[in-house]
């Protein structure tokens, strides 16, 4: 590649698409479970939505819910990175976020504990996708 970059400041990630069983399923479990927004649902087809969710209104990035049309695509569901943790999301305060994923029935598969890097818990989406969810130390 040299000196120079082909991706320029300007550029940025919005936007990833995360393949799920059903459309209203996801949906529900993610704003009713991790509390995100409804950002978008619009039909293109009889079988084909564009389904967006956020974090919060104002997020910079959202996630595409992406219902699987082949078998290959739904042998990806729940397992898009082979097991490893695939969603990293940032936190103001664990703890009561922690409590709030209990309240919510989700699986937490490894409980808060503090690292370097911040103090962290790992829990699972209803496929079994896995995401950390940090929270920053304060300095």
């Amino acid at each position: 590649m040299g000196d120079q970059s082909i991706l320029t400041p300007g550029r940025r990630i919005f936007q990833f698409a995360l393949v799920v069983g059903d459309y209203d399923e996801a949906i529900r479990w993610y704003c009713d479970r991790l509390d995100f927004v409804l950002l978008e649902d619009t039909s293109l087809s009889e079988t084909k939505r564009w389904v967006r969710v956020a974090p919060h209104e104002q997020s910079e990035m959202s996630i595409l819910l992406a219902k699987a049309a082949t078998p290959k695509q739904s042998e990806s569901i729940g397992n898009q990175t082979g097991g490893r943790v695939f969603l990293f999301m940032h936190t103001d305060d664990l703890d009561r976020d922690h409590r709030q994923l209990l309240d919510a029935n989700v699986k937490i598969v490894r409980e808060p504990v503090v690292e370097e890097w911040g103090k962290v818990l790992v829990f699972a989406d209803l496929y079994g996708n896995l995401w950390d969810l940090i929270e920053p130390p304060r300095y």
